[in-house]
């Protein structure tokens, strides 16, 4: 059953950066809007058909709005161009209650933020979070141009002692080198959210550091993924319905023309919304939103983007 969905108004908006827009969030009828802890997200109904993933970005202690930053790229399938044309104040918008897959562990006694571009949004909520439970942590904010950049009268004022900037246009010495900034020091976890380059870097320079792969932490936005392949047989065993994945077909795609309506909203498996459990078979997994642990139990998938190791693959939908 799919979960009650929260009506709020855009209260504030505003354009910071070169494409980034900043959103304010507040329940229609006034109430609190439901907790959220560092490194949440919210899925946003941008049309009846379009469901985005959205990291929250406001101080977790603040219980009557939410707050998105919203980069138009121009890459993305259509909800960040509709949200910056169409989501003006006052607007009515249907979200979930936040949900959170990229957690903040308070136990470390160190933590090292990195955000590429509008991967900032998650890490300002662990800063806040670090910084009121009396945390050591740095945050390293990564753009292309300062002129991109978003919240650095914030990051400014509320962390000014904590943040470094790095600028690829500026000179070499502010870059980010994550020799320097990743060098192991003890019970540390990372943190990195950013374009998926962009993480794939971080994340293999802080294994080549060292660092446990339980120490490192990451969420990504959007992932480039072939979904091809060889085909396969699915049975999806609730539905009593058995198809074939085409070479160039998604199991969405199969399950979608024999009838059976998978919620999907990425279609680059990073968010999860299609994770399906594996009755029978082998997976294989293409996303970026399973641990490998996960990966190799072996007993999840997410169908919008994996394939089949197996001739068949029974699922539990």
């Amino acid at each position: 059953m799919s979960e009650p969905l929260i009506d709020v108004v855009i209260s504030q908006r505003e354009e910071q950066g070169e494409a980034v827009a900043v959103f304010e969030l507040k329940a229609k009828d006034g109430s609190p809007l439901p907790a959220f802890d560092a490194g949440s997200h919210i899925d946003v109904h941008v049309s009846p058909e379009m469901v985005r993933q959205y990291s929250l970005s406001n101080d977790p202690r603040q219980h009557d709005a939410y707050r998105l930053g919203i980069l138009n790229d121009p890459n993305s399938r259509g909800g960040s161009l509709a949200i910056h044309h169409d989501f003006k104040v006052g607007k009515t918008v249907q979200i979930s209650a936040p949900r959170n897959h990229f957690p903040l562990d308070l136990s470390a006694e160190r933590s090292v933020l990195v955000g590429g571009g509008i991967g900032i949004t998650p890490m300002l909520t662990m800063a806040y979070t670090l910084r009121d439970a009396g945390k050591a942590f740095e945050l390293h904010y990564c753009c292309r141009t300062r002129s991109s950049a978003a919240f650095l009268d914030e990051l400014a004022s509320e962390f000014a002692e904590n943040v470094q900037l790095h600028f690829d246009d500026e000179a070499d010495e502010q870059r980010f080198d994550p020799i320097k900034a990743l060098a192991p020091v003890a019970d540390t976890h990372v943190y990195v959210c950013g374009p998926s380059g962009f993480m794939d870097w971080v994340i293999g320079s802080a294994e080549t550091a060292g660092y446990d792969k339980h120490n490192v932490h990451f969420e990504y936005f959007n992932a480039d993924i072939d979904t091809s392949g060889t085909a396969f047989e699915v049975v999806a065993q609730q539905s009593g319905v058995t198809v074939m994945v085409g070479e160039d077909q998604t199991i969405v795609e199969a399950l979608s023309a024999a009838g059976i309506k998978v919620d999907v909203s990425c279609e680059q498996g990073v968010c999860g919304t299609c994770l399906c459990d594996v009755l029978e078979g082998i997976p294989d997994h293409k996303d970026k939103f399973l641990t490998e642990e996960e990966r190799e139990d072996n007993d999840q998938i997410i169908l919008c983007c994996s394939r089949s190791k197996s001739k068949k693959l029974v699922l539990d939908i």
